[in-house]
C-alpha cells in the first residue's frame, strides 16, 4: 500500500461528535475560522502527494473506510485548507457533494489527538 496522505490529529473541537449520528465529520487544519473550530477535527502536517480516488482507503485512527465517491473540490481542498467533509454513507444517495468525501457506510471510530489520519492506494 502507498500512503500519499497522511496528517495528525491535534485538537478535537466540542462538537464534533454531534455529526457522527448524520454519519459525517468534519476535518480542517489547525488554522480554521474561529466559527468552524468547534465543528472540527482540527489537522496538523497536511501532506497530500497524489489523487484522491474511489477505491482508495482512508484511514482515520486504528480505522479503515474504502474510499466510494470523491467530491470535485475534494483534491483542492483537501491541499490547500486541511478542509474536507468525510460522509460515512457509502454516498447511497448519490448526492455528490463537491467537498465531500463519501467512504463505506460502517461505524465511525472515535478520534483523538495524536491520531494518524491517511489515505492510501491499495
Amino acid at each position: 500500500m502507498k500512503k500519499y496522505y497522511s496528517t495528525t490529529v491535534q485538537e478535537l473541537g466540542v462538537n464534533v461528535h454531534s455529526f457522527k449520528e448524520a454519519k459525517m465529520l468534519i476535518m480542517f487544519n489547525e488554522n480554521a475560522p474561529e466559527e468552524l473550530r468547534e465543528y472540527c477535527i482540527l489537522h496538523r502536517g497536511n501532506e497530500l502527494t497524489d489523487t484522491v480516488q474511489a477505491g482508495d482507503i482512508f484511514r482515520l485512527g486504528s480505522e479503515e473506510y474504502k474510499v466510494v465517491y470523491v467530491g470535485s473540490e475534494v483534491q483542492k481542498n483537501l491541499k490547500n485548507l486541511g478542509h474536507i467533509t468525510l460522509r460515512f454513507n457509502a454516498n447511497e444517495e448519490g448526492e455528490g457533494l463537491e467537498g465531500s468525501l463519501y467512504l463505506e457506510d460502517k461505524p465511525i471510530v472515535d478520534v483523538v489527538p495524536g491520531d494518524e489520519i491517511s489515505i492510501v492506494k491499495p
